[in-house]
């Protein structure tokens, strides 16, 4: 099997359609020597917010000299990404080797009676191979959708559940209300596990520290009054948590409580064997690196790229905006999934834009086309143009910024790295403006 034969063996597998429940991973693992009971987790749920606490978690355990295994969803710009070894992602031939044991096990399960595994589930099996494999000391393990049932939810060996700031979304699979999402989330707590949390909404924190008690497990907030001196920048934020002085690079405002939630994970984690000294727990969160989260792709004028695809990252995109770029001109190119609540999407954030250009997602089959998109910012906004491609936006988004103007495309994470192949290449021509 060779590297294009493996993916499209992944993407074939979503045809077989989805079991409910974790008994097909479990029967995957076991067919592949369960590499998941010989692994320690630190495990990530939440709406937003996941990928940058790991991001911060991978990179400081990373410094602290750790091996560090990643696996996260959604993945920039190659699908190997969604892999990791301390930043590295999985090797060409790994990924063949691996695959052609899971399709081996695949076809035994299909003679057994059972369903083919999702490619998601597929994934999963990969990665904890892929860490037993290289023998890593910790995995940050993100969930993909919810917790409960999500396939990573496999997992035994957790030492800290960590949930992120948790809003509305995915609510067709998840549940209408706060309360059943953060079931949802929160099903990612086990017993002799830590659980921190980021401050949730009443709401939420009462399923959290309800299932962490039943649970019998200690339950860490990154409360809000153990953040001080903070200093927001598009370059460079800081922030004093526990008394001890940090710096960030990852820009927007609430990446302060990302950075918090991560900082009381580390804490916990010094208590269950894995330490980092301080100056290295500094390196590590200054040198995290989260492409996609109100990334600078761009300057003069300025083009910010972020993945605010729901109600609430919208709200806190808006927040971001406002604070960094007040009384900016701002034109904006906006892509999201027609299953998204794209109508909140736009009313959170439209009022900061002076031109809309929406784009249908590139080689998503769930995309909302441009044209639909663009229908409904014109109920709330008049200058709205749908662009036939992303290269067109982008040319479009260039043409009618000022130097001093901002650029912001935001909506389906999906397009966004693309989009900064796109702006990088533009730029290399000299035909676009950093």
């Amino acid at each position: 099997m060779n590297i294009r034969e493996a993916l499209e063996y992944i993407e074939q597998a979503g045809k077989y359609g989805i079991v409910p429940g974790l008994d097909n991973i479990r029967a995957l693992c076991g067919k592949m020597g369960n590499p998941q009971k010989e692994l320690r987790f630190v495990h990530v749920a939440g709406t937003n917010g996941k990928g940058s606490v790991s991001a911060y978690l991978a990179s400081v355990l990373r410094q602290g000299g750790y091996r560090v295994g990643r696996f996260l969803s959604p993945v920039l710009f190659e699908y190997r990404e969604r892999i990791q070894i301390n930043d590295r992602p999985i090797t060409k031939s790994a990924l063949c080797e691996g695959m052609e044991l899971i399709q081996k096990a695949c076809g035994e399960m299909q003679q057994e009676g059972m369903t083919h595994p999702t490619p998601f589930e597929m994934e999963t099996a990969l990665g904890f191979w892929y860490f037993q494999q290289k023998r890593c000391d910790i995995v940050v393990l993100e969930t993909g959708m919810g917790g409960l049932l999500d396939a990573t939810n496999v997992v035994e060996n957790t030492c800290a559940a960590v949930l992120t700031s948790i809003s509305r979304d995915h609510m067709s699979y998840l549940g209408d209300s706060l309360e059943e999402i953060a079931v949802q989330k929160a099903g990612i707590i086990k017993k002799g596990c830590d659980v921190i949390t980021a401050v949730q909404e009443p709401e939420v924190m009462r399923i959290i520290s309800q299932k962490a008690a039943e649970a019998g497990c200690p339950l860490h907030v990154a409360e809000a009054a153990n953040i001080s001196r903070v200093h927001y920048g598009l370059e460079k934020q800081k922030l004093t948590y526990r008394d001890v002085k940090f710096e960030i690079s990852l820009a927007g405002k609430h990446q302060i409580e990302n950075a918090a939630v991560a900082l009381e994970v580390l804490e916990v984690l010094r208590e269950k064997g894995f330490p980092v000294a301080e100056e290295k727990e500094r390196e590590g969160m200054a040198e995290t690196r989260w492409p996609g989260r109100f990334t600078v792709i761009g300057r003069k004028p300025y083009f910010i790229v972020d993945g605010a695809h729901n109600e609430d990252a919208a709200g806190k995109l808006a927040e971001s905006l406002k604070a960094y770029f007040p009384g900016r001109r701002m034109i904006y190119i906006m892509g999201m999934l027609k299953d998204k609540e794209y109508e909140k999407v736009i009313a959170r954030t439209h009022f900061l834009a002076d031109q809309i250009i929406t784009i249908t997602t590139p080689d998503e089959p769930r995309a909302l086309p441009a044209y639909l998109l663009a229908g409904e910012v014109a109920k709330v906004h008049a200058g709205v143009t749908a662009a036939d491609s992303l290269e067109e936006a982008v040319e479009m988004s260039c043409l009618l910024a000022g130097k001093e103007d901002v650029i912001v495309a935001f909506g389906s994470l999906s397009f966004l790295g693309r989009l900064m192949k796109i702006v990088d290449n533009m730029a290399g021509k000299g035909n676009g403006r950093k």
